[in-house]
């Protein structure tokens, strides 16, 4: 009885210090990634009096962007610019699509003037890109996290696939994609979110679906407990994305956050108006339909309505 005790003791032991061990790798190598992809960029934006406090649970913006490059690279034009409003106490998140083509002010690039809003990232970086933002909506962005193409699809593969409802059905790239329930890899959820010429609804159409593949891939991401799966994950996050982010940010995010990603609304623009300037098309977003939106992420974020956003 004794020896039984004493190897039922042992074998616990080493279940104990085998669940260390894990529990302290995944710890390590998140604390790692997050050191590796932070840019720094800690900034307070003009329109906020101070620092927004995650460890207080003060709702927070994250300017989300898909960049149009590989090879680790988050350097060129975002096809993707999605802000995010995450409220705790309302336990809501509201995400607006920006779309690509917007013609607006190219924030901290002197006398050069207005351009499409996706050359922002291109022109001065993340820096750039979250002033012109601000400038767009007049409100504060506090974070951002941007990805390369690579990085989208290899994010995918490493959760295993992805599955989503698709609306209508088309091909493209040489997928078909059925109108319903659809499971994809990483190449061809790629195919998916940038396919716009077959989207009766354009960038409108696209965005939704950027939108639909970024849930998916985060909800997916919740169950990963493979730790070779994770560190597959962590490997694609490191190659691929950066953030202003600090490892405490993702700890205070993942703690007094998480319930947000429960409420989400997506909102669009839809009354651009098609332009076409020296050749070259643009989208002119309605004056009112921005002040709309700004009004709307401003009461998520509890800020009082500021002025009338720029016209556009």
């Amino acid at each position: 009885m004794k020896k039984a005790l004493l190897i039922i003791g042992g074998l616990f032991l080493a279940l104990l210090i085998a669940v260390g061990i894990y529990a302290w790798y995944l710890y390590d190598s998140v604390a790692d990634t997050a050191e590796n992809i932070n840019e720094g960029n800690d900034r307070q934006s003009n329109l906020r009096e101070a620092d927004v406090d995650m460890d207080a649970s003060e709702p927070i913006s994250i300017l989300l962007m898909g960049v149009d490059a590989r090879n680790g690279s988050t350097s060129g034009r975002t096809d993707t610019m999605i802000v995010a409003t995450v409220n705790p106490e309302t336990e809501s998140t509201k995400m607006v699509s920006i779309p690509r083509d917007t013609y607006t002010e190219m924030i901290g690039r002197g006398d050069e003037g207005k351009d499409k809003i996706t050359h922002a990232n291109a022109f001065g970086g993340a820096d750039m890109a979250m002033n012109t933002v601000e400038n767009f909506l007049n409100v504060p962005i506090d974070y951002y996290a941007t990805i390369n193409f690579e990085g989208f699809e290899d994010m995918v593969d490493a959760v295993g696939g992805i599955t989503v409802n698709n609306t209508f059905a088309f091909s493209d790239n040489g997928y078909d994609f059925p109108e319903g329930e659809i499971e994809m890899d990483g190449e061809k959820a790629l195919t998916y979110v940038r396919m716009r010429k077959e989207d009766p609804r354009g960038d409108l159409g696209r965005n939704e679906r950027q939108r639909q593949v970024l849930e998916a891939i985060a909800n997916k991401g919740q169950s990963v407990t493979s730790i070779t799966r994770i560190g597959d994950y962590l490997d694609v996050v490191e190659e691929n994305v950066r953030t202003n982010m600090t490892f405490d940010d993702m700890k205070d995010l993942r703690s007094n956050y998480f319930s947000a990603r429960n409420d989400i609304e997506n909102i669009s623009f839809e009354n651009g108006q098609d332009r076409t300037i020296d050749g070259i098309y643009y989208m002119e977003q309605d004056p009112a339909e921005v002040q709309e939106i700004s009004n709307t992420l401003r009461e998520h974020l509890e800020l009082e309505n500021g002025e009338e956003a720029p016209a556009e």
